[in-house]
């Protein structure tokens, strides 16, 4: 199959960052209404055979490669994401109350560094809303669903746990994996609550309201897992390492995007706020995986997302220590070519 991403992407970016992202999102679904995305986008169905699942959580993930969270934020394009190749899809992130997020504009692309600066601010339709949505594009899709949970924007951080249990109950029927965020840098004051008491309160707390809600859900027990921070010293990320090996936590995903612009401090919009995704967050990113890998229980699954750009890069996250991997920025810069690539990895 011809790569017509190219062509699109030249198009594509001579709009606003933000419209060509709903642009994208909207001929996705048309496409995959149409029954014509996987021949446009040269989607490899072979990536879903048995060779190339994997077990992770207790959950059979057809690959190794999956959507990260902030990029459907609104859970209306699982089925157009899974007919692309994704064996995994995080939507997200969400919070109890429907919220705009931030002024725009308020994301943008560093096109000489393959990077994005972001500060979206968890704009959202609120549990409910995510819930209709994928009642209507959550049908096809064989493949792994998580949903990224936080809270609003107003809600004081010592109130913060009654938004992610808010969330958490709302969705669980319908997620394979919840995802907490703790570590958008979009949101005042959320990364605070990386702290090891506060994670280990949120854990302990999800999993009481997991044993509480169970029942009615036939016994189902999903899967919780934490977003961490590429920001973090060394000395916090084993701190965390600790409190996840205490608690059990199903899983753990380095990292977030990160608020460091050593890398692009030439660049013209790097001094613009909000988190940066990319290549240039590849080698912090895996440094803060392969510390937590080595400071966690080895149960204990990573899945690995930040500066995801290339099949190399994905095999030297697998190699720190990661189970599975996500991809954003690189799939705007790359295009559906990259789901290929890496889902092919056994």
């Amino acid at each position: 199959m011809p790569d017509f991403y190219p062509i699109a992407r030249k198009f594509l970016f001579a709009l606003d960052a933000e419209r060509a992202h709903h642009v994208t999102l909207d001929l996705m679904n048309l496409a995959n209404r149409l029954g014509i995305l996987s021949l446009l986008t040269g989607a490899n169905r072979s990536t879903d055979s048995a060779d190339s699942s994997i077990e992770v959580m207790g959950l059979k993930f057809p690959n190794r490669v999956g959507l990260a969270a902030g990029l459907d934020k609104t859970g209306s394009c699982v089925d157009a994401f899974g007919a692309v190749g994704f064996g995994h899809v995080e939507v997200g992130t969400v919070t109890p109350r429907a919220q705009p997020g931030n002024p725009k504009p308020r994301l943008f692309r560093l096109k000489e560094h393959e990077a994005i600066i972001n500060r979206m601010g968890f704009n959202n339709p609120g549990v409910d809303g995510m819930l209709s949505n994928l009642e209507k594009s959550h049908r096809k899709f064989q493949g792994i669903l998580g949903i990224n949970i936080g809270k609003n924007f107003d809600t004081p951080n010592e109130d913060f746990l009654s938004d992610y249990l808010k969330c958490f109950e709302g969705v669980y029927g319908k997620a394979d994996y919840i995802t907490a965020n703790l570590s958008s840098p979009n949101t005042k004051g959320l990364r605070d609550l990386q702290s090891e008491d506060t994670c280990r309160d949120l854990i302990i707390s999800l999993q009481a309201k997991r044993e509480e809600i169970k029942d009615s859900h036939g016994g189902k027990l999903v899967p919780i897992v934490i977003k961490i921070a590429p920001d973090l010293e060394e000395g916090a990320i084993a701190g965390l390492g600790k409190v996840f090996s205490e608690t059990g936590i199903d899983g753990v995903i380095t990292t977030n995007t990160t608020i460091d612009r050593d890398l692009v401090k030439d660049h013209p919009l790097a001094k613009e706020a909000g988190g940066l995704s990319g290549s240039p967050a590849f080698q912090k990113s895996t440094q803060a995986l392969a510390t937590l890998r080595s400071n966690m229980d080895e149960a204990i699954p990573i899945i690995a997302s930040g500066g995801v750009m290339s099949r190399e890069a994905a095999e030297a996250k697998l190699s720190a220590g990661a189970a599975l991997v996500q991809v954003y920025t690189g799939l705007v810069y790359r295009g559906p070519g990259l789901i290929s690539e890496i889902a092919s990895l056994g």
